[in-house]
Order: C-alpha cells, then sequence, then structure tokens
C-alpha cells in the first residue's frame, strides 16, 4: 500500500475540519480519514475507511467514533452484485447502487467522481448508498455529475435540493464544496506533486 495523496477540508456550514489520506493498494484504492465537527452543539468525531476495487467501485467501508454521546461502529460492505450490508443486515433499499456517500464527509466524492471518468461535456446519474447523518443508516441519494471543464463538475442532489458547481484538484479531491467544504491546500505536502501539471491526467488515471 503506497500513499498517494493527502487532503484537509474546512466546514462551511458547523464548526469542524476533515483530513483523509489516499492509498493505492495492489488492485484497489483506500480512503482513510477524519472529520471532528460540531453539530447541533453535539460534539462529533467519526473516523472512516473506504475500499474500492481497481476501477473505484466501493467493496467495503468502516466508521468508528461518537456523536454527541452516542457511539458509532458500523461495517458496510458491497458485493459484486451490488448488494449492500451494515453490521451484517442487508440494506435493500439501495441494492444496485455503486458508490457510498458518507454524508458528514466530502472524501467520497472523489470515488464517484474517479469512477464515472467523465470527459468535458459528458454527464452521468450516480444515485448512491448515502450515509444519512446523524442518522447513521443507509438510505437511497439520488446524484448526478455533469462534467463543466477539466477541474469542474455540476452537482444535483435532488433530495435535498442542491445544485452547485464542484471545483476539484487534479486528484478527484474536491477543491470547493459550495456552502458546505473547502479544501485547505497544504504546502509541502509530500504525498501531492509540487507541480500540478504533472497531474493533469491523474483524474483518468483508474490503473
Amino acid at each position: 500500500m503506497s500513499l498517494h495523496a493527502s487532503f484537509f477540508w474546512r466546514k462551511l456550514d458547523h464548526p469542524g475540519h476533515d483530513s483523509c489520506r489516499l492509498f493505492k493498494l495492489p488492485k484497489g484504492w483506500f480512503l482513510s480519514g477524519a472529520a471532528v465537527f460540531s453539530d447541533n452543539n453535539k460534539p462529533c468525531h467519526l473516523y472512516y475507511e473506504v475500499t474500492t476495487d481497481a476501477v473505484w467501485k466501493t467493496q467495503r467501508a468502516k466508521l468508528l467514533g461518537f456523536v454527541g454521546n452516542n457511539a458509532v461502529d458500523l461495517r458496510i460492505r458491497s458485493t459484486s452484485t451490488q448488494r449492500w450490508f451494515a453490521n451484517g443486515v442487508e440494506q435493500d433499499n439501495v441494492a444496485d447502487c455503486l458508490d457510498l456517500d458518507l454524508g458528514f464527509t466530502p472524501a467520497t466524492n472523489l470515488v464517484a467522481i474517479r469512477r464515472l471518468a467523465l470527459k468535458v461535456g459528458q454527464c452521468a446519474v450516480a444515485p448512491a448508498a448515502y450515509l444519512a447523518f446523524p442518522k447513521m443508516r443507509l438510505e437511497k441519494l439520488d446524484q448526478s455529475y455533469h462534467r463543466t471543464g477539466r477541474t469542474t463538475f455540476e452537482y444535483t442532489a435532488p433530495r435535498f435540493g442542491y445544485t452547485a458547481t464542484l471545483e476539484v484538484d487534479a486528484f478527484g479531491a474536491v477543491l470547493a464544496y459550495p456552502g458546505l467544504f473547502e479544501q485547505v491546500l497544504l504546502s509541502k505536502n509530500p504525498a501531492q506533486p509540487s507541480a500540478a501539471l504533472n497531474q493533469r491526467e491523474a483524474l483518468h488515471d483508474n490503473q
């Protein structure tokens, strides 16, 4: 497992931050991160892991931490036929979804963006198994991505009445998620290239 990139976000709707690292596996990808924030005056601390195959299809995830006084310990997995399980219980309501969307972090948007690998001008509907926060239950979330530029996507989630232009970096990680998150660019990050020009094709590299 080799470190590919690292990211740090500031929440815009509540006090908080999120940090995440992206690793390359021999046959896939691995996200490991932690979100620390306040929600409705409750302290929240959530550690998350997401594993995908080589073409960015989500295979499993783990979440540990707390929301207020409630402990969180959740294991999610998806089969090759898009059946989803949470702590061993099948979640029929999200059957056939390819992506996992963790509702408290922008990290999993990277997975959907990389899996879709859209060219500029292309659009795709990408319903996700959405981990609703703070209920921490999987629900189907209809959403779509329209790639409007090399580093911009028009993102729509009708359930929330949300449409906005997401700006992403060369790895596909969100730089600007209007009203919700913004990435804090860290200088001298050893996991990221010193010159973005060297990574222009990284967004399309699914191998």
